[in-house]
């Protein structure tokens, strides 16, 4: 499942949770999905900060 579906999926259970509730598996399956995207977020999180890179300045001092 991409993000974008998953993203979709989310919000559908978000609304109907709101509408009219969920159901048990309902509610096990939004659990699933929001930990799937989060590790996605912390994935692409960490891909970005491991792509930093420090260099020095002519003074000997160190920037980003």
């Amino acid at each position: 499942m991409d993000i974008d579906s998953l993203v979709q999926r989310i919000n559908e259970l978000a609304r109907k949770d709101k509408e009219t509730g969920l159901t048990k598996e309902e509610t096990e399956e939004r659990a699933k999905l929001r930990e799937r995207y989060l590790q996605n977020v912390r994935r692409n999180f960490r891909a970005q900060l491991n792509s930093i890179e420090w260099v020095e300045d002519r003074d000997g001092g160190k920037r980003k």
